[in-house]
């Protein structure tokens, strides 16, 4: 046992500073709690398919791009900036103090070029988390990272790897937004709850508690995927040049997969090889098994998996939702052969949807007790003007959902639109409660998707006085307007 898990660790270390240089440093470095890190939200420049792009990255001062550290070890962070622009980052899935979540306009004010901002929290529970810029779109051109913390004690037996999901484009985020809204007549209103949207026929539809129209709905057409990427990256590459990672003939494997593109849900596949999914956005689940599993924007998988016997390259795919294109990575033991990917997998995958969403159950749920409070939010708008928000309204028009502490909280999203939303709620981990109504206990998360003409359910308990940002992580509908604020009382 000693042997293996010696030739394990070698493996895991020799495997690290071979491909930290060429795949954008994703192992991230672990630091101690009287060693505040300094990160740089900086520019960088990446080769897509033969060309070169101008991004964003978060790095620190050794060139890699996010950190790894264990629970217990405060947070103490420098955020230097040195992209030119304004920017501020959100510890996606982390609950510190409001004023640091990183959040322009609601818990902090943007940091200039040149300027710092210093963070200092307990880190609590472990996990898989991310760190992305919440200022204007920057999210778009990579101004992410991972964020990995590990528990006290971890298995040697075990490599972990880091996969890391961008959606790419050429164009500048700004102008793809403006398409976005100026491709499409600007006259539409803004679907209000109960309503129907321009371009559907649903008369006589109501919307009663944890309900959505159901009328007409052989008539309508989900939008899907409203943005044309140029790419899809995995750890910073595309299948042109895919990172090739070398793992132990059999090992164990913790697969990290982090959804960090702008407005893209994908399929993970694993081709033949069974998988547990143990986590979900950084909180364990009792384990699931499977071959596939969805991950919508902003979502987070740990998987694990051994080797196959006898296997000895294994791509890990992440097929773009409603269609073939795809990215990922090849795991391959040493000296194995790689053959070339194609970009396109033999056929069109399927929307995401909830069924994989209904089945998880939460190791460590949230106790039993009736809701002290509940708001409901219709998720209301349309492509045709692309025009969006919650409960009819854009931000900046809305009234903040008030809460007050020590309450347990629900919120019943309903969706009327014929877009998926994945829903971000700042500061709390929540879990889902129900589905079209129907109550159950399932997964602790802080992102969860609400695909068309669906309700969804969370709870949480209001336990980190501040105001914290509530928004739907598809980028482009989160700047249209489709985000509020969840507020404490007597602030």
């Amino acid at each position: 046992m000693g042997s293996t898990t010696s030739r394990r660790r070698l493996l895991a270390t020799a495997s690290a500073g071979l491909i930290a240089p060429f795949a954008g440093r994703f192992m991230g470095t672990a630091w101690g709690a009287d060693m505040p890190v300094v990160l740089t939200a900086g520019k960088r420049s990446i080769e897509v398919n033969g060309r070169a792009a101008a991004v964003f990255g978060i790095s620190q001062p050794d060139g890699t791009s996010g950190l790894t550290t264990e629970v217990g070890t405060p947070f103490r962070v420098t955020l230097r900036n040195e992209a030119g622009v304004e920017t501020l980052i959100h510890w996606h899935g982390l609950t510190p103090p409001y004023q640091q979540d990183g959040v322009p306009g609601v818990s902090a004010p943007a940091v200039a070029p040149g300027g710092t901002a210093h963070y200092d929290f307990p880190l609590t529970f472990p996990g898989t988390f991310w760190m992305h810029s919440h200022q204007g779109l920057q999210e778009q051109s990579l101004m992410s990272a991972p964020l990995i913390i590990r528990p006290r004690a971890t298995s040697a037996d075990r490599q972990e790897v880091v996969l890391m999901l961008h959606d790419f484009s050429f164009r500048a985020p700004e102008e793809i937004y403006a398409g976005l809204r100026g491709s499409q007549p600007a006259a539409a209103a803004m679907a209000m709850p109960g309503m129907s949207m321009p371009g559907m026929s649903m008369p006589g539809m109501a919307m009663g508690s944890g309900q959505v129209p159901k009328a007409g709905m052989a008539d309508m057409k989900m939008d899907l995927n409203d943005v044309a990427y140029d790419a899809f990256l995995a750890n910073d590459r595309t299948l042109a040049d895919p990172q090739v990672i070398r793992v132990e003939p059999g090992g164990r494997i913790l697969l990290r997969v982090i959804n960090a593109s702008a407005t893209s849900g994908f399929h993970i596949d694993l081709g033949q090889t069974s998988a547990r999914l143990v986590a979900v956005d950084g909180r364990p689940i009792e384990p699931l098994g499977g071959t596939v599993f969805p991950v919508a924007t902003a979502q987070r998988l740990d998987l694990e998996f051994e080797m196959p016997a006898g296997q000895t390259a294994l791509p890990v795919m992440a097929v773009l939702e409603g269609e073939r294109k795809r990215t990922g990575i090849i795991l391959a033991t040493a000296g194995a052969t790689v053959a070339k990917m194609s970009d396109m997998a033999e056929q069109a995958t399927a929307p995401l949807d909830l069924m994989m969403e209904q089945s998880l159950r939460a190791v460590a749920p949230l106790s039993s007790k009736p809701a002290d409070r509940t708001h409901t939010v219709d998720l209301t708008g349309a492509m045709e003007g692309y025009v969006w928000g919650l409960n009819g309204v854009e931000y900046g028009q809305d009234k903040p959902l008030m809460v007050a502490s020590g309450q347990r909280v629900e919120m019943v999203m309903r969706n009327s639109t014929m877009m998926a939303h994945p829903m971000h709620l700042h500061g709390h981990a929540f879990q889902v409660a129900a589905i079209d109504g129907q109550r159950f206990s399932g997964a602790v998360r802080d992102t969860v998707l609400v695909p068309p003409m669906k309700s969804v359910t969370i709870a949480f308990d209001a336990d980190n006085p501040g105001r914290w940002a509530f928004h739907c992580h598809n980028l482009y509908h989160m700047e249209a307007g489709m985000m509020t604020t969840v507020q404490y009382e007597n602030l």
